[in-house]
């Protein structure tokens, strides 16, 4: 029971505090408004360019944004603790490591995929993309499947931020190489073969091709081995943010380590 409050209790009163000093003037620019944006740039570069259609940005980029959400916000929820002198108090703590860190991740997979569907919605409306009804709910299922699979990255990308003082520049990075890598805009088949070969290991990657099968009319059946390679990749950065995170632990109790760097 006690880790089940850790888990549910603890994730929460943290997401909270990450967002509670957000202001609707803030959040609505940076996380619902800039998609758009992002969508409708690519969206007309293509059009000048006659590469591919709306609905294919529409797709790609509306998926690719719920890196934003996260990447900050799971680098954030761990290493902000680090700045703000709670996170020794946290590891001292004789709660289960499982629940303490992964409980951190739900409330930032609902926000990704929340910020995912808006941007999805709003740019098939604004550009008059069609989708079929039929398609929606297995839509959203993808859109929960990739905020978690980039949410398992952000949990590297926060175990880092425990030794680099410096984190959101290297989550900038990592935005910037998942909108290439993922074939969010350019066709996987288009890029450089060992590019297409690193793709295959991204998050999104398989969520973004799954996600266009479904918005052309596809069954869930047809995309679901995408859809359960998304969610294995998923796990498997998951698993390698936990272990790095227990590493950054033992070192700190050995080292001092988050004192010093």
């Amino acid at each position: 029971m006690s880790s089940l409050r850790v888990f549910f209790v603890g994730g929460r009163m943290t997401y909270r505090a990450l967002f509670y000093w957000l202001t609707p003037q803030i959040y609505i620019p940076s996380l619902l408004m800039a998609p758009i944006f992002q969508i409708l740039l690519f969206a007309y570069i293509g059009r000048s360019a006659g590469l591919n259609s709306d609905k294919f940005y529409v797709v790609g980029n509306a998926l690719q944004y719920s890196a934003i959400p996260c990447l900050f916000a799971m680098t954030q929820m761990i290493g902000g603790e680090r700045y703000q002198n709670t996170l020794s108090a946290i590891l001292v703590s004789p709660a289960r490591r499982i629940p303490l860190f992964f409980g951190r991740a739900v409330p930032v997979v609902a926000n990704g995929a929340f910020v995912s569907a808006f941007s999805f919605t709003a740019g098939c409306l604004i550009l008059g993309v069609h989708i079929p009804f039929s398609a929606i709910p297995a839509l959203g299922l993808v859109i929960v499947v990739a905020a978690f699979s980039c949410t398992g990255l952000g949990l590297i990308n926060a175990a880092l931020s425990l030794r680099i003082r410096e984190n959101a520049v290297l989550s900038n990075v990592i935005f910037g190489f998942l909108l290439i890598f993922t074939g969010a805009n350019v066709p996987i088949s288009a890029l450089p073969g060992w590019m297409a070969t690193m793709s295959e290991g991204l998050p999104f990657t398989h969520a973004i091709r799954a996600a266009r099968r479904l918005a052309d009319g596809s069954s869930f059946g047809s995309v679901a081995g995408l859809v359960g390679t998304e969610v294995a990749i998923g796990v498997c950065y998951a698993a390698v943010g936990y272990a790095v995170l227990r590493l950054m632990e033992n070192q700190s109790r050995r080292y001092a380590s988050l004192e010093r760097s």
